[in-house]
């Protein structure tokens, strides 16, 4: 018989206490989960109002992604020490998800400048611009390599932007040395990269060379990028510049914003000097 001396919720009152139906109770109940502190002859369950705190921690660690038989489990062997424990142990998981949170955030925040940006670009303009320093996380060497080679660097240089958390929204982009450009080998790239705005600490960069830079837009695939090459090192001649040691392109429009290949858009950077200066 029910104590008429200590309030009872039923299983109504307990599933509206907890915004939850009452669904959600019967099963918590048969799995052994939270069960009604009374069940009377009848087969009507009353909760206690101390049973809200118990649902409040089993409700927390659900929306932590917590599985229900995880929670069994605890709630078999609850002490102090072992609540204690799991509650440090959710603590680490949530700082963890909300510094994953925080990197994707800069992703797309990085993502949405550079569109932007690319939306105010006139791509058919050749432009002498001066750059700062830029601190790039390059991939292995990917000079004269075979194209199952390249592939497999590509996949190892996007694992490890992964595993080391190094993706920072930029576009990651291709390096190309002097001496290939001038020999006309536009696609001959000796590194991939990825610009670091905020660089970690423990990991191999290169410091981009700072300084001017002429800078062209190609429209279209890298097939026949090497006109626009040709366009580029016309202008540079005609400014009496001379290449530099590097050459890096980046794409503005790809397959992510655009359908067609001939409407994507690279932007090639060359770093240049006047041409009285000693390289």
């Amino acid at each position: 018989m029910i104590n008429k001396n200590r309030k009872y919720l039923t299983t109504g009152e307990f599933a509206k206490l907890c915004k939850v139906n009452k669904q959600t109770l019967f099963y918590y109940d048969k799995i052994g989960l939270l069960s009604p502190l009374l069940k009377n002859e009848k087969g009507y369950r009353y909760y206690s109002i101390r049973q809200i705190e118990l649902f409040f921690v089993i409700d927390l660690l659900k929306s932590l992604g917590m599985s229900l038989n995880d929670i069994h489990q605890y709630m078999q062997n609850k002490s102090p020490e072992s609540f204690l424990s799991l509650m440090y142990q959710q603590k680490e998981e949530i700082v963890k998800k909300r510094q994953e949170i925080e990197m994707r955030e800069k992703i797309i925040q990085a993502k949405i400048n550079l569109m932007v940006e690319a939306s105010q670009l006139d791509f058919q303009q050749i432009s002498l611009e001066q750059l700062p320093e830029a601190t790039l996380y390059l991939s292995k060497n990917i000079e004269n390599i075979s194209d199952e080679e390249f592939v497999k660097v590509i996949s190892d240089f996007i694992d490890e932007l992964y595993i080391s958390k190094l993706d920072t929204g930029y576009p990651i982009g291709v390096i190309t040395k002097r001496e290939h450009v001038l020999k006309g080998e536009f696609t001959n790239y000796s590194y991939l990269y990825i610009e670091q705005p905020n660089p970690k600490k423990g990991y191999p960069y290169l410091k981009a060379v700072k300084g001017n830079f002429l800078i062209g837009y190609h429209i279209g695939d890298e097939k026949t990028i090497h006109k626009t090459y040709k366009r580029l090192l016309s202008e540079m001649e005609h400014l009496n510049l001379v290449l530099g040691e590097y050459v890096f392109e980046e794409y503005i429009y790809d397959t992510v914003v655009k359908n067609q290949k001939e409407q994507y858009v690279t932007k090639i950077m060359m770093h240049v000097h006047q041409q009285e200066e000693k390289l």
